[in-house]
């Protein structure tokens, strides 16, 4: 998938010195190592259709678009924590390019990987 690939580039790019591995690409995903002990498992079958997995030690969240939760303010982008609450997503835009959105969830969880202040965790 070319989105795959220009995601990943973007990636190596804007966090060269933040990656433990260079981004691994699969068939339908990126694997993306971070320093600091996070794991990003990233799928994007199109700017408005994307799931952004990560785990830190044992915890798992993810930001993703599934059209569940209608009642989110960031409907249909959310964010699930790692006790298991949907969130409306702070970081992820549905109009916003790929690259930017993947920019911002890197970064932020470079800065705080378990989003401590968007209450994930």
């Amino acid at each position: 998938m070319s989105l795959h690939l220009a995601l990943g580039a973007a990636v190596e790019t804007a966090f060269s010195e933040e990656l433990l591995a260079p981004v691994e690409q699969r068939q339908d995903a990126l694997l993306v190592h971070l320093r600091n002990g996070i794991t990003l498992t990233v799928r994007y079958a199109a700017s408005d259709a994307y799931s952004i997995r990560w785990t830190y030690g044992d915890a798992e969240c993810g930001i993703d678009t599934a059209p569940l939760h209608r009642d989110l303010a960031s409907f249909p982008n959310h964010l699930h924590d790692a006790s298991g609450q949907v969130l409306p997503d702070t970081l992820t835009h549905i109009d916003a390019e790929p690259e930017a959105n993947l920019r911002r969830v890197v970064q932020a969880l470079l800065d705080d990987p378990m989003l401590g202040n968007r209450n994930v965790g």
